[in-house]
């Protein structure tokens, strides 16, 4: 595997308008994400940066600027816009290994504390360092921590999830952030094509999900536009002709609709709550 490449940039702006339902505002402390998960969406980034697809996972450029322009752009909001719902991050991970030198997404997170604002502050992260934060969290008004968890298995979430934590820390990290009185969320994204034929898998981690603390999930097909399939097909090459099949059917309205099915039983089977009341499928794959 590659060295990780890291460099400060100088960011014009910080805060940006959303366009993902829910969430008003994003802030990306960081542009690239040295978790190299093969699925991920948000390596189309890298065309900021004059970064190709393939490299993404390789290189993080930290903001350093971005605390001062989070304070810059805070103070002009508007009341009225201090209500929006803010997510830290969208196309990276704010708790990724850079953020313990830096601190970017803590400084954020202080000025968003000390000046109490009052719109909900949505985190979402693969790592446990989100706890360091624990301090500033609970004196936000209005809190919203999710870890992303595909899986209880950490043999699963090392291939696919290169230099996230492992599954197993993340699932201890969530009951960690309940225990801080924090009810956490789950992002279950993607949504393993396994689970269409091995649905136990899925009920395992949807109890461990419960038992962690955690009351409401997200979920989302997986993505398999063409350059997200760049990265992926290297990786399934290296795997069974079954779990390569499985990719394959994954791209389906038959397989999509299993998976629903089976998602909407365990649910129930589990009290949990699935936010915006479907899993959610961003793009139709193309071929």
């Amino acid at each position: 595997m590659k060295k990780i490449r890291l460099a400060e940039m100088e960011a014009k702006t910080l805060i940006q308008k959303s366009n993902i339902p829910s969430i008003d505002y994003v802030i990306n402390p960081y542009t690239g994400c040295m978790l190299a998960c093969a699925y991920c969406y948000a390596s189309f980034m890298g065309r900021l940066v004059a970064e190709p697809v393939k490299e993404w996972g390789n290189y993080v450029y930290v903001k350093k600027n971005a605390i001062a322009l989070a304070e810059k752009e805070l103070n002009k909001m508007s009341e009225s816009k201090r209500q929006g719902t803010i997510l830290i991050s969208s196309v990276t991970d704010p708790y990724q290994h850079p953020e313990k030198k830096y601190q970017i997404t803590r400084g954020i997170l202080k000025l968003l504390a000390d000046m109490q604002y009052p719109g909900t502050i949505k985190i979402l992260t693969k790592s446990s360092l989100v706890t360091r934060d624990i301090d500033l969290l609970t004196t936000l008004p209005k809190p919203d921590v999710g870890m992303t968890v595909t899986t209880t298995e950490d043999e699963i979430s090392r291939w696919l999830e290169v230099r996230a934590p492992a599954a197993s820390q993340r699932l201890e990290t969530l009951e960690e952030l309940s225990l801080a009185g924090i009810k956490p969320f789950a992002f279950v994204g993607p949504l393993l094509p396994h689970f269409a034929t091995s649905p136990e898998k899925l009920d395992k981690l949807f109890g461990r999900l419960a038992d962690a603390g955690v009351q409401e999930v997200y979920m989302e097909h997986i993505n398999l536009k063409r350059y997200i399939c760049e990265r992926m097909t290297p990786v399934l090459s290296t795997k069974s002709a079954a779990v390569q099949q499985a990719y394959v059917k994954a791209r389906t309205q038959e397989h999509r609709d299993r998976l629903d099915e089976i998602v909407g039983q365990l649910l129930i089977k589990h009290g949990l709550k699935l936010r915006f009341e479907e899993v959610v499928y961003h793009d139709k794959f193309k071929k």
